[in-house]
């Protein structure tokens, strides 16, 4: 399911790579998911569970996904899957057309305008790319029975571990996806793609099943007010988790993404800042503010001058 894999298919062999983690499908984890030293991704409170983990080498590339699901009475609430390709310094004539393949012309799903997607920002420079987009799935079409024929069978593992647990599979689900790779912060492809059961928004009932006809489809969310600020809620929380992400993989400015517009709730500075600590407590709490995309960067530097004053 390359919507919700993002994997790059180039075989398998054996190399030597470092994860902060080693996951087994079962394992629960809590608060953050730790794919690597520097690729934690913080995780909304309640006990998750590892459905899918597998790790692909070949000839120094390595490539690794890694799926978890937050589970409430047994249904699917929300998951988050990790893909992390290390492709930096080999391989360069060969890596960089599939990547532009991959995430420009694959006629299925890649970071291009399409009906079903809500919001497309991206950067693209040569393979060098930045893509951030929001939509919505029919979910039980993504793990069984995608449209891109070549990605039949790739959920595997996630049916599996539905089947085998008897999980409910939300019909309609929100989907938020980032990815970004560039070869001038070591060639790593990352992508974090976050779905989430409307219903922890308190969205009211979805009446139609199909991704073309779902409520919250961007050519039918105009007839359906509450639908729509479920997914303006979706939009602006998938913004601040695309904002972060950036910080997370150290985006170079100039390929980072203005996502402001999307943000209906930008936090006051000033109220999340104890202005009883000593200035060193403060641009600490400010630094951290700004880790975790709280903050864009023009806000973090002009609430730090203001510190410094």
């Amino acid at each position: 399911m390359k919507k919700l894999l993002g994997i790059v298919v180039l075989g398998l062999l054996i190399c030597n790579i470092s994860f902060a983690d080693n996951f087994r499908v079962g394992q629960k984890i809590k608060n953050s998911l730790n794919i690597s030293k520097n690729l934690k991704i913080k995780l909304s409170k309640g006990d998750w569970v590892v459905a899918r983990n597998i790790t692909d080498q070949w000839r120094g590339i390595t490539q690794r996904i890694v799926g978890i699901a937050r589970l409430e009475n047994n249904e699917i609430m929300e998951m988050v899957e990790v893909y992390e390709g290390v492709l930096g310094g080999i391989l360069i004539g060969d890596v960089n057309p599939i990547l532009i393949e991959l995430v420009f012309k694959n006629r299925h799903d890649g970071c291009y305008e399409k009906p079903e997607y809500f919001i497309l920002e991206f950067y693209r420079k040569g393979s060098t790319h930045n893509c951030f987009r929001v939509a919505h799935w029919d979910l039980p079409k993504e793990l069984t029975n995608p449209d891109d024929p070549e990605s039949r069978g790739n959920a595997a593992e996630y049916n599996r571990w539905i089947n085998d647990n008897s999980i409910s599979v939300p019909k309609i689900v929100l989907v938020s996806d980032h990815s970004y790779f560039s070869r001038l912060v070591g060639g790593n492809w990352i992508r974090v793609t976050h779905v989430a059961n409307p219903k922890i928004y308190s969205a009211p009932k979805s009446n139609r099943l199909t991704e073309e006809s779902s409520e919250y489809h961007k050519y039918n969310i105009g007839q359906f007010s509450e639908h729509n600020k479920v997914m303006q809620n979706w939009i602006s929380i998938a913004s601040k988790r695309h904002y972060s992400f950036e910080n997370i993989i150290k985006v170079k400015d100039k390929h980072k993404l203005d996502l402001d517009i999307y943000i209906k709730d930008k936090i006051n500075i000033d109220a999340d800042i104890e202005t009883s600590g000593s200035i060193s407590v403060q641009i600490k709490q400010l630094n951290e503010l700004y880790k975790s995309g709280a903050l864009t960067k023009e806000e973090f530097t002009k609430a730090k001058k203001k510190l410094l004053k």
